[in-house]
């Protein structure tokens, strides 16, 4: 199992560094993202993680696609009615979000709640852009463009400041 590193570890004070496109492809990149899948699978909490967070600087962030596409969002909802129980949502799988840019991002803002996997047990208060556009490079080395609101918003924030060295503890308040 992958270890989730916490709070204090100096690899999450660092900027991330990007990936080559060249080496998007490889066998490298694919044991970091099976990693990654791992950990945040066998978190009990989250809905992201990004590579630094198991101890790697790279420029990565996995979101599972129930938070990424409402047709799976709907899929599990009808799984879990069947089944009769709460599913995991890491069957469902995860997009990958290799050099993500945060391109466009909205004047408004909204407060949140927001914790993270490597800050266990504190919650705190941020101010997060309602809506923001991120470009970036898939598993299979395709760029791709996703817009985002709300939730997702926020997750795309988050997973971005830890790419570049930010814990979102830096700027919340009511800790």
């Amino acid at each position: 199992m992958t270890n989730i590193i916490q709070t204090g570890d100096k690899v999450l004070r660092k900027t991330a560094q990007e990936i080559a496109l060249a080496e998007i492809k490889t066998p490298k990149i694919k044991d970091v993202l099976e990693k990654m899948t791992d950990a945040l699978s066998s978190a009990k909490d989250g809905v992201a993680l990004a590579a630094p967070q198991i101890g790697l600087p790279l420029r990565i962030f996995i979101v599972y696609k129930i938070y990424t596409d409402q047709k799976t969002m709907q899929k599990m909802a009808e799984k879990e009615k069947k089944a009769g129980k709460k599913l995991s949502p890491a069957e469902f799988g995860f997009d990958v979000f290799i050099n993500p840019k945060i391109t466009k991002i909205s004047k408004k803002k909204q407060a949140v709640k927001e914790g993270c996997l490597s800050v266990i047990g504190v919650f705190g208060a941020m101010q997060r852009a309602e809506k923001v556009t991120v470009e970036a490079y898939n598993e299979k080395g395709e760029k791709f463009s996703r817009g985002a609101s709300g939730l997702l918003a926020q997750i795309f924030q988050h997973e971005t400041d830890h790419l570049n060295g930010i814990l979102f503890t830096d700027s919340a308040v009511d800790l």
